[in-house]
């Protein structure tokens, strides 16, 4: 072969995989913000540590590929979400209560220790109950996912040391709901900017939080991976990740 054309075809194949590679991390970088998430009032440095976040967790495509997720919390109740029609089934333990939750249109059904809530009141009550009860458990697991959710801004306060001596940014996020704005302080690792701990301020102003927590012992689960059986047990227990599941838990949805 022309050794200026084998040199062509060698130019060419390098241009070519170093496109690949432009393409990959660009795809794998890709986070979009939701509607309404707060990009004017968000420091430019803490919106780059959040879409860091998501790379480290498995990405934004791999996040919004992945279908259905189950877990305990804290040992009161059983949730199974599929992510991707947004149903919910919640079994509510203490008070044997189970919901079924369509979360788009906030249309669902009720049990009380097997007996169907037929009270339209009462039933749209407890539909809005375990909506919120969805939104809460299901923050303690994927927060690290949602932070450039609608109604979010975030600030960045710099370097600090956690419970475990570790060194960490610190991610400031405060949220506007429905009950109110609330605050959180999230520690993102140096080293592999994943959270590793948080700290909740049920009073955006007060200088105290009302608690604080590790998030730790992250594990793939699918093409994500998660913090689940924290070593202070607390929030999400059993997680478990999947594509399919039993067709007929949400059937009476359809």
């Amino acid at each position: 072969m022309n050794f200026r054309i084998s040199q062509l075809l060698l130019y060419g194949l390098l241009i070519l995989f170093a496109g690949c590679i432009h393409t990959s991390e660009t795809a794998n970088s890709f986070n979009p913000a939701a509607d309404g998430f707060d990009l004017a009032h968000s420091d430019p440095a803490a919106v780059e540590l959040a879409d860091s976040i998501m790379v480290a967790m498995g990405g934004w495509k791999n996040w919004n590929d992945t279908r259905f997720i189950a877990w305990n919390f804290f040992g009161n109740r059983n949730l199974i979400w599929d992510k991707k029609h947004e149903h919910v089934k919640i079994e509510s333990l203490k008070d044997s209560i189970t919901y079924l939750i369509d979360l788009k249109n906030s249309k669902g059904k009720v049990w009380i220790k097997g007996i169907e809530v037929i009270n339209d009141d009462s039933l749209t009550e407890l539909i809005n109950r375990g909506k919120n009860i969805w939104a809460n458990d299901s923050y303690w697991l994927v927060m690290p996912f949602k932070l450039k959710d609608t109604g979010v801004t975030l600030k960045y306060l710099g370097e600090d040391t956690i419970l475990t001596g570790d060194k960490c940014n610190v991610l400031e996020l405060t949220s506007v709901k429905a009950d109110g704005l609330s605050r959180y302080q999230i520690y993102v690792d140096l080293r592999d900017n994943l959270v590793k701990q948080w700290a909740y301020y049920a009073n955006p102003t007060q200088d105290s939080a009302n608690f604080i927590h590790p998030w730790d012992n992250y594990k793939p689960y699918g093409k994500i991976i998660l913090s689940a059986d924290r070593s202070d047990q607390s929030g999400p227990l059993d997680v478990k990740v999947s594509a399919t599941m039993d067709e007929g838990i949400f059937k009476e949805l359809n």
